[in-house]
């Protein structure tokens, strides 16, 4: 959905938008769950870490869609879902998840699966601008990684819904400033009403999606949860076949298919 809406539209710029609507229905959920009353309740600690993730989170997008304007999806999404094997590595260190062969191996078969995908031949070569959403992706993953640690530390005693909502205010203010800076404001009013639906059902995808990821992590292993979540790069790929006509070779097929069941593997 969010390719879809950055065909001709500004990637910050559809960023933000997004970021609005994704406020939206978390608040939405806040207030049909009355978590707002649990507000005052929130210590320093939580609320540090929270906006903390915050920001990380708003980088990792802006970066993300970057990445996205510039490449193929089918690239770009495996280099941001590496941020799955990060995370591990970070949970281990800072939280203290234990980790075990089977999870070394699927690791190992996640990484190998995203070199695969990855290591192709760019389709604009010759293009100043075609190595550049590879460094983009590279940050989205980085940044993709803090998200998780930091949420998963801020979010330990906060209602998952309420944490979200308040990471996702602090994700919309980074995001607006980089849009007010890079002047790009103006570039709102030319954005295609098709594009503008495909980044508003983007954003209502992602609140949902954000919804359920960060009450799994309140309740679970940082080292378990990211896993399953990332098992959405598979769909991702597949999606983009059949409605982007973004194409497969054997080798990024078997990549697809290696990160598949190295993260059914880390379920176990």
């Amino acid at each position: 959905l969010a390719k879809c809406g950055i065909r001709k539209t500004d990637s910050n710029t559809a960023t933000a938008i997004r970021t609005i609507i994704v406020l939206i229905f978390s608040w939405i959920m806040v207030l049909i769950e009355a978590s707002h009353r649990t507000i005052p309740s929130v210590g320093t600690k939580a609320w540090i870490f929270l906006i903390l993730s915050g920001i990380a989170t708003g980088i990792s997008w802006l970066c993300y869609f970057r990445a996205l304007q510039l490449g193929d999806i089918n690239k770009v999404v495996p280099i941001d879902k590496s941020s799955t094997v990060l995370t591990i590595v970070l949970a281990l260190i800072f939280l203290g998840e234990g980790i075990t062969w089977i999870k070394l191996v699927a690791v190992a078969l996640i990484s190998t699966g995203t070199y695969l995908m990855i290591h192709r031949q760019d389709t604009n070569a010759g293009n100043p601008k075609s190595k550049a959403w590879f460094i983009y992706a590279v940050l989205s993953a980085i940044f993709a990684s803090l998200t998780t640690i930091l949420a998963k530390i801020g979010i330990e005693n906060v209602e998952s819904n309420l944490g979200t909502a308040i990471r996702t205010f602090i994700v919309l203010i980074m995001a607006w400033i980089v849009v007010l800076v890079s002047g790009k404001q103006h570039t709102i009013k030319d954005i295609p009403k098709e594009e503008l639906v495909f980044i508003c059902l983007s954003g209502i995808a992602t609140g949902g999606s954000w919804l359920c990821y960060y009450k799994a992590l309140q309740m679970g292993d940082a080292s378990k949860v990211v896993p399953i979540d990332k098992l959405s790069v598979v769909i991702t790929l597949i999606l983009a076949f059949v409605f982007l006509h973004e194409q497969f070779t054997a080798k990024s097929l078997i990549g697809c298919i290696l990160i598949g069941a190295g993260t059914l593997i880390m379920v176990l």
